[in-house]
């Protein structure tokens, strides 16, 4: 039996398949020979990182954010603009990161008058700041943020970067 190789993951799928029956994404079956690349990736560290570049002034003073930088959504923007923000799995969650690395309820971010807090939120796996497991720790521009498989980086419009 033929097989038909899934672009995105490299999933084996029968050749009568129209979507991958690992990932879901649709199959390209329009000939019989195909080739597909595969790039390595190293365990540790993943796929190679993008440098993520965002307009900080277009944010409101004294307001943060977080952007995607590496996992389901790189690049996506999340504007920190309530007392409390929530990330999690749950459809209702503030920032709502849609992986089952992700508990539905994982972290916050609390504005306070010096800076942001991040504190976990009882999650399964963790939340980590700069790679640090963390209960609750304060954030500063470009901490990196991990919550199940996504980095973000979190950008303060209160604080100065190092290259201003």
């Amino acid at each position: 039996m033929d097989e038909v190789f899934c672009n995105q993951c490299g999933h084996a799928n029968p050749d009568d398949a129209n979507f991958c029956s690992s990932c879901g994404a649709p199959l390209d079956v329009r000939g019989q020979d195909h080739t597909i690349t595969l790039a390595p990736v190293d365990p540790e560290s993943g796929p190679p990182s993008e440098e993520v570049s965002v307009a900080v002034d277009e944010l409101p003073e004294g307001s943060g954010m977080l952007v995607v930088k590496r996992g389901p959504g790189a690049g996506s923007r999340f504007v920190l603009d309530k007392a409390v923000v929530s990330a999690g799995r749950h459809p209702r969650s503030d920032i709502f990161l849609d992986d089952v690395t992700v508990s539905r309820r994982h972290a916050e971010l609390v504005a306070r008058p010096g800076g942001y807090l991040l504190r976990d939120a009882g999650s399964l796996n963790g939340t980590y700041l700069n790679r640090e497991r963390i209960e609750e720790a304060p954030v500063s521009n470009g901490d990196e943020i991990q919550i199940g498989r996504f980095k973000l980086v979190f950008l303060d419009t209160s604080t100065p970067t190092e290259a201003e």
